[in-house]
């Protein structure tokens, strides 16, 4: 299979970033001989997996390079499904994913069920939160929570674009409800921009679209709306039934009262984690000098965009769902994190004992 080369819009955005870094740092790549590189799987251009992976990805070549002769190059793709067939064949050995596929492609369960469990996938660290961003029609939302969805039969609503992650998180939230998508909806496979475009005019009822915050599309369709809008909460009972599923995996989060135009209250709803992902045959070198480098330029990623301002070093384990490579367990004890069990490889990949 030909492997997938960067687009001119990647070309572009890696020049300006290159020049950034440059007046930065005041640092220089390396001579082109002298590099090692990894290919780093993002997603598509519109969305925020990918600015964010072209951002280290550069960020790799104007600190990390010079220093250890190691980089990575983002590349765009389909989103998390098809980062982990680029994992799993040796095309990339860095994804950015959603936890939900992290989950899925471990156990081999759900979209992922007829493949084998990816057993040399491993957790890097944290990035920022996906929130779920459920939006209906206000005189659909009697309750205001999630049960709104089962209470009009035929709802037209957009899941997501047709494989994308969005549709798969989608489908397995629905389906912890006891709904099916297939039969309790009418359902419109659209993306982001264009699910707001048709919620404006009224050709679908409702949308979810999980992002950081704030979503563009999300801003968009409220602005247009006004008060004939409305985000829906996630209720204690509900999230049970989502949490009974995989446990751990979506939490709490609030989106603060304000965050979107005529959003006067907070919203209780719930987020996943998006996570930096890697093969277990990167060595543990590598990794351990990638969040090096990460969190010691943490400022130059949150300055560069929103979504990162979620990454703090305390809380890079939060929601992970398959374990730590060893680089990562490495720098993390050496920042004096606690990690659970279930975050630790076998002994043969990390030294257990005692630290010095």
């Amino acid at each position: 299979m030909e492997r997938k080369r960067p687009s001119r819009f990647l070309g572009g955005l890696t020049a300006a970033i290159l020049l950034l870094l440059t007046l930065w740092f005041g640092l220089v790549p390396a001579p082109e001989e002298q590099r090692s590189t990894y290919i780093l799987a993002t997603a598509t251009t519109g969305g925020t997996f990918y600015p964010v992976g072209v951002a280290i990805a550069t960020l790799s070549k104007q600190v990390l390079e010079p220093r250890e002769g190691v980089s990575l190059a983002a590349i765009s793709s389909a989103g998390s499904e098809e980062n982990l067939r680029l994992l799993r064949s040796g095309e990339a050995g860095f994804a950015i994913l959603q936890g939900l596929y992290g989950a899925w492609a471990w156990r081999g369960s759900g979209r992922l069920e007829a493949q084998a469990p990816f057993t040399e996938l491993r957790s890097v660290t944290a990035l920022w939160p996906n929130v779920e961003h459920f939006l209906i029609r206000a005189e659909l939302a009697e309750q205001g929570s999630l049960s709104d969805l089962a209470s009009t039969p035929g709802l037209r609503f957009s899941i997501g674009a047709r494989y994308s992650g969005t549709e798969g998180s989608n489908r397995f939230l629905l389906e912890a409800l006891g709904l099916d998508p297939d039969r309790d909806f009418e359902l419109v496979y659209q993306g982001y921009g264009a699910s707001a475009d048709a919620f404006q005019n009224q050709r679908i009822d409702g949308m979810n679209t999980p992002a950081g915050v704030p979503v563009a599309a999300v801003t968009r369709a409220l602005a247009a709306a006004g008060d004939q809008a409305r985000l829906l909460s996630v209720s204690a009972s509900e999230r049970a039934l989502i949490d009974a599923r995989i446990p751990g995996l979506w939490r709490p989060y609030t989106i603060a009262a304000g965050t979107y135009p005529g959003q006067q209250e907070p919203v209780q709803t719930i987020a996943q984690v998006n996570f930096l992902a890697a093969t277990a045959s990167v060595p543990e070198e590598h990794v351990y000098q990638l969040l090096v480098m990460l969190y010691e330029h943490l400022d130059f990623l949150q300055a560069f965009h929103a979504a990162t301002r979620a990454m703090t070093l305390p809380s890079a384990t939060d929601g992970l769902p398959v374990p730590l490579h060893p680089g990562a367990v490495r720098f993390y004890r050496e920042q004096g994190l606690e990690l659970p069990d279930a975050l630790i490889p076998s002994p043969r990949e990390v030294d257990d004992g005692p630290l010095d």
